[in-house]
């Protein structure tokens, strides 16, 4: 399963830290990112990480939100600076491409975490 913390209340300009921890009988995660549900809206990618070291961002979030993996602890960080109220939503954090030692797992979606930018 996937743990995810670190949302909250920041005014605009501000910087919040979100973090993801899979926990199991994993292997390896292909695939960890992070994902926003702004209300009335679709959930979107933000930002993910590859097993390979590659990344990805949203045109949105680019030069102002880093994605990291610590691929020991299964754990996926989001570092979000100069925050703007369009930033607010629900951030889930997802895993894909999970494996344990012997077997396919699939894919995995994080509880949710609120990050709410006041202007």
């Amino acid at each position: 399963q996937l743990q995810a913390c670190g949302g909250g209340l920041v005014q605009t300009g501000g910087s919040l830290r979100l973090s993801c921890v899979a926990s199991g009988s994993i292997f390896s995660i292909s695939i960890m990112g992070w994902y926003r549900q702004a209300p009335g809206k679709q959930r979107g990618l933000v930002a993910l990480s590859t097993s390979g070291g590659s990344t990805n961002y949203a045109d949105s979030v680019k030069g102002r939100f880093t994605i990291s993996r610590d691929h020991a602890k299964s754990t996926v960080y989001l570092q979000m600076n100069s925050l703007k109220p369009e930033d607010t939503g629900v951030y889930y954090c997802n895993a894909a491409g999970v494996r344990s030692i012997d077997r396919y797992l699939g894919d995995y979606w994080g509880q949710g975490t609120q990050v709410t930018v006041s202007s």
